[in-house]
């Protein structure tokens, strides 16, 4: 009769510590991007819900400048009134 001769199984058990160390630093890199980029997006809302806000108060002025001047055709850098709105956009 014959023993059963056993079979030792030569594949590692783990990866080295060094490689462990470099999977742990490249998927630490990746979350602290992931959560960077995160934050980025709350600030990038944030700032266009700013912009919004601003261009509504904008548009409150435009319509208090148009029931005062009749126009919102206005040189902001200074201040004058250009009235004849319809005729420059005919030439």
């Amino acid at each position: 009769m014959a023993t059963k001769k056993e079979v030792v199984d030569l594949k590692p058990a783990k990866i080295t510590d060094e490689q462990l160390k470099n999977i742990q630093e490249v998927v630490s890199n990746i979350n602290r991007g992931q959560m960077e980029l995160g934050s980025m997006e709350v600030k990038k809302h944030n700032l266009m819900h700013q912009i919004n806000n601003i261009q509504e108060e904008l548009r409150k002025l435009q319509t208090e400048l148009e029931k005062e001047y009749g126009t919102v055709d206005i040189n902001i850098q200074d201040g004058t009134i250009n009235y004849d709105v319809e005729a420059d956009k005919k030439d």
